[in-house]
């Protein structure tokens, strides 16, 4: 992807290929001036056996997470209806159907 700016009579291109390395031009039109600067990712890669763990560990902890996302939905739905009967108990038409001793 290129992409080329002008202000004040300098030109800027940014191009990054396909491997991520960023290279930027800049070149003074009324001079003709120009500059270059490459910036490339030199972070290390992580090796077939880190990747491997990474994967293994995710998938030890999708369980614990899965367990913990059945509590919290039966924790909200226990929530939801008791908050669905604590406001069918506040209803004035429904108060004169309802028992003192249901209450």
């Amino acid at each position: 992807a290129v992409e080329s700016t002008q202000s004040t009579g300098i030109e800027v291109r940014f191009d990054v290929d396909a491997n991520g390395i960023l290279n930027v031009s800049a070149v003074d039109t009324s001079t003709g001036k120009a500059e270059n600067i490459t910036i490339t990712n030199d972070k290390v890669r992580l090796s077939k056996e880190d990747i491997d763990r990474m994967v293994s560990e995710a998938e030890k902890f999708k369980y614990e997470d899965d367990a913990h996302r059945y509590r919290i939905q039966a924790k909200n739905g226990l929530e939801a209806y008791c908050f669905q009967m604590n406001s069918t108990m506040e209803d004035e038409k429904m108060n004169d159907k309802i028992g003192e001793d249901d209450k």
